[in-house]
């Protein structure tokens, strides 16, 4: 690999960390770390000495949290992880409602998609933790998010600790005590929310961003992120939802007595504040900027508690996906082909195109489900044979049609495509769909719309999205870094799916072939070739 500046030599330890932590930050694209690099001043520093890959993708078509969470510490696609969606529809499931969240129990008859019984049911990869605590059980596997479905996928089945925000506090699994430490914390937190905040400080580099976008009936771009005494949401999905993860990681190191022996154990964090700012705001504004700045102060307060403790750790950052402004902010900036998706790509108005075109329709439930926001178009479970095919081969007519859609594909023609190698940046949309197709879990027919297409209509706190096929989505930042490592930045394009076989040989754990989609990515800066150590 390349010498760069930041190392310190060759005076990397020559035994494996004590700990591993895994940072996904939701929603931080490779654009988004570029435009920000230069400004960090807390976290990001240290990290930015280390292994450097700017280019690192999320591979697949289906850039959303669940996915790409789930190919961060198992090492292999979503099409392997069997999570092939945030949520899918099974149209003949026995209950009302047919879509199914990727981290719930549904088997169990008090969960549902909106208040679900939180379990890695889904998963069908193991992550590293699993692995190691195979290996050996004395190894600590936990994991920290104010999503649910962010903690779960990066820690797996054999956890030990895993936390979340629900709407009062962290939680974790039904059946588990919440450990005191938690309790405590979510006290103290319960003292915080109530007391209400005035708006976040602007640092000075984000003043010349203060500014509104007319969204039509309202602005973006000024928000500071006030919230009323009691309001537990604007809490959490405000940056200071970072901080209080990053606190509450620390919390789990201490509680857990994680990094203290020769076993190394995982502790995977994935702040989600990011995802909250970029859906509500967008990526342009102060919004964003306030958000960057914090992120960065949350990774300080963790790396800072860390080294405090004297642990011996290796980090890796990347993300679960990446992020796309909002076209109307676009459009004023240079980007014209920015614009929101037709309402006709709705499964309701397909569904209606559908049955005039074949005069199909179906005795109960809906004809097709998904589309618009989605991509993924299942059918209804009546249709069979003739029927089926008919349907299929009308809907991929209108789709492809519809100048808005770059590429629309059956599960048939998805299924006969070999799983894709070779770079990231040169796949096909039918290769980037492959990747993150799950028989029985993904749609009947996918649909993938063009550059700059962005699903939903704006609203207030809601104005962008991600999802899409493209780079602005899949290319996030990937970063290595442990004390004495040489650094180094590496331009070429790498996936996230090499994080777990890079950090399994950095604790020397040694896997059959064909265990990771990805590779062992040379972190070490100097001759030492840190895959065969």
């Amino acid at each position: 690999p390349e010498q760069g500046a930041g190392g310190a030599g060759d005076s990397r330890p020559a035994t494996p960390p004590r700990l591993i932590v895994a940072i996904s930050v939701d929603q931080f694209s490779a654009d988004l770390f570029a435009e920000y690099r230069g400004r960090f001043s807390k976290g990001f520093p240290r990290l930015l000495q280390g292994a450097v890959f700017p280019s690192g993708y999320q591979s697949h078509a289906a850039t959303e949290t669940c996915p790409g969470h789930s190919t961060l510490m198992t090492g292999v696609h979503p099409a392997r992880t069997g999570i092939p969606a945030n949520s899918w529809v099974e149209p003949g499931l026995a209950r009302a409602q047919r879509d199914v969240y990727c981290v719930e129990d549904e088997s169990n008859p008090k969960s549902t998609p909106d208040n679900p019984v939180v379990s890695p049911v889904h998963l069908k990869a193991p992550t590293l933790g699993d692995l190691l605590k195979k290996r050996d059980s004395r190894t600590i596997n936990a994991a920290v998010s104010v999503k649910d479905r962010a903690a779960v996928m990066m820690s797996g089945h054999d956890t030990d600790a895993v936390y979340w925000f629900s709407k009062t506090g962290y939680t974790t699994f039904e059946g588990r005590k919440i450990l005191p430490t938690v309790a405590t914390y979510n006290a103290q937190l319960a003292r915080t929310v109530a007391a209400g905040a005035g708006d976040m400080a602007v640092p000075a580099f984000c003043q010349p961003l203060d500014r509104a976008t007319p969204m039509g009936g309202f602005t973006i771009g000024t928000y500071k992120f006030p919230f009323k005494k009691g309001d537990y949401s604007a809490f959490t999905e405000s940056p200071r939802g970072d901080l209080a993860t990053a606190d509450m990681a620390v919390r789990l190191v201490d509680a857990l007595g994680m990094g203290k022996d020769a076993v190394p154990d995982v502790l995977s964090v994935s702040f989600s504040s990011t995802d909250k700012v970029g859906h509500a705001f967008g990526t342009e504004g102060v919004e964003m900027c306030i958000q960057m700045a914090t992120l960065d102060t949350a990774i300080g307060t963790l790396l800072d508690a860390l080294d405090a403790r004297g642990i011996d750790y290796e980090v890796v950052l990347s993300a679960d996906h990446g992020g796309f402004d909002a076209p109307e902010r676009q459009r004023l900036r240079g980007n014209p082909d920015a614009v929101r998706i037709d309402p006709e790509l709705s499964a309701g108005e397909l569904a209606k195109a559908v049955t005039a075109r074949t005069g199909i329709t179906v005795a109960k439930g809906e004809l097709l489900y998904g589309g618009g926001e989605s991509g993924s178009i299942w059918l209804s479970d009546e249709l069979t044979g003739e029927r089926k095919a008919t349907v299929i081969s009308a809907l991929l007519a209108i789709l492809k049609a519809n100048p808005q859609i770059e590429g629309a594909f059956s599960a048939d023609e998805i299924l006969a495509q070999p799983m894709p190698e070779g770079h990231p940046q040169d796949w096909t949309l039918l290769q980037k769909v492959r990747a993150s197709f799950v028989p029985g879990r993904s749609g009947d027919v996918q649909m993938l719309t063009r550059r700059g297409v962005v699903p939903g209509k704006a609203k207030p706190f809601k104005v962008a999205t991600h999802g899409s096929p493209w780079d602005y989505d899949r290319r996030v930042p990937m970063l290595f870094w442990r004390k004495g490592m040489a650094g180094f930045e590496q331009p070429n394009p790498v996936e996230t799916v090499d994080i777990a076989p890079t950090l399994a040989a950095t604790v020397g754990l040694a896997e059959p072939t064909g265990t990771w989609d990805g590779r062992c990515l040379d972190i070490d800066g100097m001759e030492a070739d840190s895959c065969s150590s």
